[in-house]
């Protein structure tokens, strides 16, 4: 009775006055709805959350560790790659393209379909190609050897040990490729055939005459 109307306003107006009413009425005071989750109808589907829920300021983040991919061919913990190791670990993979080879082999005098005939014919001439580039390499490795040995025993006997060029490994190749090609017969039908490509390239070499 002793307050103003002014202050009357101001006091009912403030949450905590009407909490005390609610109390002294016998009634529970109202709490602030909470944010109401969602099941998910799948076991292993999201939960949705609420929108009318705010946002935390600090989320929480799930750690995710990155994972660091290995390539065997750049790293150091797969060793030196050596070529006649490497040759004499996996030797026996010869053996089983060798049968793949016959196998192909034997399904093409088979085949009548002329569209699948085709595709063995290819395939085989495929694994006639890495054979023959398999056996290229080879012989170089083993050139390579005889050359280091050759080295080696001249370093024991006290002389210096010669080194050959990019240069003269490349004509001792054609030197060999030449020899090899006499043998089998093939030497005009290859010649014939690079001074068509070295024509090819000295035609297109010209200026053009208009």
């Amino acid at each position: 009775s002793h307050l103003s109307f002014e202050e009357l306003l101001r006091a009912q107006s403030d949450p905590r006055t009407r909490a005390s009413k609610q109390v002294t009425a016998g009634k529970k005071p109202a709490r602030p709805p909470k944010a109401t989750v969602k099941q998910p109808q799948s076991k292993n589907g999201p939960l949705e959350m609420s929108a009318k829920k705010p946002v935390p300021f600090l989320r929480q983040v799930v750690s995710f560790r990155k994972k660091v991919r290995r390539d065997p061919r750049f790293d150091d913990l797969s060793g030196e790659y050596k070529p006649e190791i490497f040759m004499k670990t996996y030797s026996f993979l010869d053996g089983i393209k060798q049968k793949e080879k016959e196998m192909v082999q034997k399904q093409l005098k088979k085949c009548r379909n002329t569209e699948q005939k085709e595709k063995l014919q290819q395939l085989l001439n495929r694994m006639k190609q890495q054979e023959q580039v398999q056996k290229k390499q080879q012989e170089l490795r083993e050139r390579e050897l005889s050359l280091k040995r050759q080295q080696r025993e001249l370093a024991k006997q006290g002389k210096k040990p010669f080194f050959l060029k990019k240069s003269e490994k490349r004509k001792l190749e054609l030197a060999e490729k030449y020899a090899e090609l006499k043998r089998s017969g093939k030497l005009e039908s290859f010649l014939s055939k690079k001074r068509k490509r070295n024509a090819i390239k000295d035609k297109r070499r010209l200026p053009s005459q208009k």
